[in-house]
C-alpha cells in the first residue's frame, strides 16, 4: 500500500534548452517515416529535403539557446556555449553530409528515409555527448553517435570495400567503447561519483593519486582516442574512411572529431583539472606521437580519402595541443579550429565526390589531373583546402594553427609547439603534392572510358536518368550543383576565416568562457 501510494517523480526537464537534441532525435524519425512512402519524388527529393529542414530547426533552436546556459534533466547535460559552439559544426557537418549524398548510390541502395534518418540520429548523439556532464550521458551519447555510424559505413551494400568498412568500424569501435566503458567505471570507484562536479571535488583530496582513479583515466583516454583517431588508437581510421561512401567519410572526419574533442575538452577541462599534473604529459606525449605519425602515414598514399584519413589523425594531435595545457586560450584554439577544420575538409570531400561521379578512378589522386583547366569550380576549393589545411598564410588553418601554437607555448609546452610546426612543414610534401595534380597534370583519359567502364554509381544514376552524359567528355555533364556549391561554399569558408578571422574569434572566446578556466 505504501509502494502504491508513492508517487514517483522524474526530474525536472528544461524543455527549451533541451529542443536541439530534441529536434534532432524526434527529426530522425519523421525522416525515417517520410521514407516508407513509395513515389519515387519523396524518397529521392522530399526525404532529404525533410532532412536539412530538421538540421534547420535544430540548428536555429540551438542559436536561441545561446546565451542562455543551463542544466538540465539532473545535471546530466550542460547545455552552455561550449556544448551549442560545437553543436553548430556537428548540424553543419551533418547538412553537409545530407547535400553530399543527395543523389549519391549509399541511400538508394539502403533506402532514403534510412540513410537520412541515421544521419541525424548519429548527429543527436554528437550533440548529447559535447553536453555531457555525467559519466552515463557520456557513455550514452558514445553509442547512439556510433550505432549509426557503423551501419552508415556499410551502405554501399553492392561495394565489398564499404561492407568491410562497416565491419572494421563496429568491431575496433566496441573495443573502443567497452575500454571507454571500463575507465569510466573505474574513475566512478575512485570518485564515488558520476556527475563531473563530484568528481572535480573528490579530486582535490587523496583520489588524485589513486590506482584505481589513474588505471580509470588512462582506460578514458584510450576509449576516447579511438573516436578521435588520435595515435596509436588510429589504425582504423584509414582503411574506413577509404571503404565508407565518401559523404559519410566527410561526416565522420568532422563530426566525429568536434564531437570527440568536445567531451575531451569538458571531461578533462573540468572533472579531471585537479589532474592535469598527471594526464597533461601523458596527453601532450600523445599529441607529439599523432603529429608525427599522421604525417608521415600520408606521404605514401594514392588515394585521396586516405591521404585526408592520415591527415585527420596528424591534425587531431595539434587539437590535442589544445586541451593539454587546459586554460581557456586552449580550448578557444581547440573550437576554433574545429570550426575551420569543417571548412577544410568539406571542400575537399566534396571535390572527391564530384570525381568519384565524373571519371572511373574513385578517389584516386590521378582523377584529380587537370582539374584546374577542366573544372575550375572543383580546382580551386581543392587548392584552398590543401593549403589551408598545410597552415598557409592567409587561410583558415594558418590562424588555427597559430593559435594552437600560442596556447602551448604560453601553457609550458613549447616543444609541442614546435612539433606542431614541424609537422605542418612534412605535410607540405602530400598538401602540395595534390595541387600539383590539380594544376599541374595534363588531363587525365580517365574520363573518356567512363562510358565504357564507369564506376557503379555512375551507371546506377545514369540508368535512372538523374545524370547526363556529356559526349564531349564521356562523363556526367555535371556531379551535380549541390557537391559544386559544397565544394565552393567550404573553400571559399576557408579562405575568408583565414582573412577576416575575427567573428569567429569571439564566438570560440564566448564558449571557451563555459568551462569557467583561467
Amino acid at each position: 500500500m505504501i509502494l502504491a501510494a508513492a508517487k514517483i517523480h522524474g526530474p525536472h526537464i528544461d524543455w527549451a534548452s533541451f529542443s536541439p537534441i530534441l529536434a534532432l532525435l524526434a527529426g530522425s524519425i519523421l525522416v525515417l517515416l517520410v521514407g516508407l512512402m513509395r513515389p519515387r519524388f519523396v524518397r529521392e527529393q522530399l526525404v532529404p529535403a525533410t532532412a536539412l529542414a530538421v538540421l534547420g530547426a535544430a540548428l536555429g533552436l540551438s542559436i536561441w539557446r545561446w546565451n542562455e546556459p543551463a542544466s538540465i534533466i539532473s545535471g546530466a547535460l550542460r547545455v552552455d556555449g561550449l556544448g551549442l559552439f560545437i553543436s553548430f559544426v556537428i548540424i553543419g557537418s551533418a547538412m553537409g553530409a545530407v547535400v553530399l549524398g543527395w543523389r549519391s548510390l549509399a541511400p538508394r541502395e539502403a533506402a532514403h528515409g534510412e540513410w537520412f534518418g541515421l544521419v541525424i540520429a548519429s548527429a543527436g548523439g554528437m550533440v548529447v555527448l559535447v553536453e555531457a556532464q555525467n559519466l552515463v550521458t557520456v557513455f550514452l551519447g558514445i553509442e547512439l553517435l556510433s550505432i549509426p555510424l557503423y551501419v552508415l559505413c556499410a551502405t554501399e551494400l553492392r561495394r565489398e570495400t564499404s561492407l568491410e568498412s562497416g565491419l572494421k568500424y563496429l568491431i575496433i569501435g566496441s573495443v573502443g567503447s567497452a575500454t571507454l566503458l571500463y575507465g569510466l567505471a573505474f574513475i566512478y570507484g575512485a570518485g564515488g561519483s558520476t556527475d563531473f562536479s563530484g568528481i572535480a571535488h573528490a579530486l582535490q583530496g587523496s583520489v588524485v593519486n589513486d590506482a584505481l582513479f589513474l588505471t580509470g583515466v588512462a582506460f578514458v583516454v584510450a576509449g576516447l582516442c579511438f573516436k578521435a583517431s588520435v595515435a596509436p588508437f588510429h589504425q582504423w581510421t584509414p582503411d574506413v574512411y577509404e571503404g565508407a561512401p565518401t559523404a559519410i567519410t566527410a561526416f565522420m572526419a568532422t563530426a566525429t572529431k568536434a564531437a570527440a574533442f568536445g567531451v575531451i575538452l569538458r571531461f578533462f577541462d573540468v572533472a579531471l583539472i585537479e589532474a592535469q599534473p598527471n594526464w597533461g604529459p601523458a596527453l601532450a606525449f600523445l599529441a607529439a606521437a599523432t603529429i608525427v605519425v599522421g604525417n608521415v602515414g600520408a606521404l605514401g598514399q594514392s588515394s585521396v580519402k586516405r591521404i585526408l584519413a592520415w591527415s585527420g589523425v596528424a591534425q587531431a594531435g595539434y587539437m590535442l595541443a589544445g586541451v593539454v595545457v587546459a586554460t581557456r586560450l586552449g580550448v578557444q584554439a581547440t573550437i576554433f579550429y574545429l570550426a575551420v577544420y569543417l571548412a577544410m575538409n568539406l571542400a575537399a570531400f566534396a571535390v572527391v565526390i564530384a570525381r568519384e561521379r565524373e571519371t572511373d578512378l574513385g578517389d584516386d589522386i590521378a582523377a584529380l589531373s587537370g582539374i584546374g583547366l577542366s573544372r575550375p569550380l572543383l580546382a580551386w576549393p581543392m587548392t584552398i583546402a590543401m593549403l589551408a589545411l598545410a597552415g598557409i598564410p592567409a587561410t583558415a588553418g594558418f590562424v588555427g594553427k597559430f593559435n594552437l601554437i600560442q596556447a602551448a607555448v604560453d601553457g609550458g609546452y613549447t616543444w609541442l609547439g614546435v612539433f606542431i610546426v614541424v609537422g605542418s612543414m612534412i605535410s607540405l610534401a602530400y598538401y602540395l603534392r595534390i595541387i600539383a595534380v590539380v594544376w599541374l597534370s595534363s588531363p587525365s583519359g580517365a574520363a573518356v572510358p567512363v562510358m565504357a567502364g564507369a564506376s557503379q554509381e555512375l551507371d546506377a544514376a545514369a540508368d535512372e536518368g538523374e545524370v547526363a552524359r556529356d559526349p564531349a567528355v564521356g562523363g556526367p555533364s555535371a556531379a551535380g550543383w549541390e557537391v559544386t556549391a559544397v565544394a565552393v561554399l567550404a573553400g571559399a569558408a576557408s579562405l575568408v576565416l583565414g582573412i577576416v578571422p575575427q567573428p569567429l574569434f569571439d564566438l570560440a572566446h564566448q564558449a571557451s568562457r563555459a568551462l569557467g578556466l583561467l
